[in-house]
């Protein structure tokens, strides 16, 4: 069996390992967006919130209200936190997705080296037929004329 044959199978196996990990890196980044998207409405909460004015405001509810604030603000923290963590998670789903198209590229190399020094051989092997058939032609003719010029 050819030696760019038997690359094929590792090939494919390189190209689904490229494509599952690039599914991966979409799903990943989808993730990412809806943590941000989280984080952003938390935000914009907490500061609607905060801004917001409130009329005949007694001490208990003022009580209440900073504690809610409080909660709103250690939300936000944790969102950021998520936030943080999902980008690593992105982030190294892009290196391994980095790294499964490098392996992938490195057997399209040599794959394809392997595919011209087939060819180069072929060619040689095409020349030599070509000239050993040329070779008993011209021996074939020369005993044709010397069997002719004998008779």
């Amino acid at each position: 069996m050819m030696q760019s044959r038997r690359i094929d199978p590792l090939l494919r196996r390189a190209q689904e390992h490229e494509d599952a990990v690039a599914r991966e890196l979409a799903e990943r980044q989808r993730a990412h967006e809806l943590q941000e998207s989280r984080l952003e409405e938390l935000r914009r909460y907490a500061a609607e919130y905060a801004a917001s004015q409130m009329s005949a405001i007694s001490p208990a509810q003022l009580a209440n209200r900073r504690a809610f604030l409080d909660r709103l603000e250690s939300a936000v923290e944790q969102q950021s936190r998520n936030v943080d963590r999902s980008r690593e998670r992105l982030e190294a789903e892009r290196a391994r997705l980095l790294l499964a198209s490098r392996d992938k590229a490195v057997l399209e190399q040599l794959a394809a080296s392997y595919r011209a020094q087939e060819r180069k051989a072929d060619e040689r092997r095409s020349q030599r037929e070509m000239d050993d058939l040329g070779a008993r032609r011209v021996r074939a003719a020369q005993q044709a004329r010397q069997e002719g010029e004998s008779q």
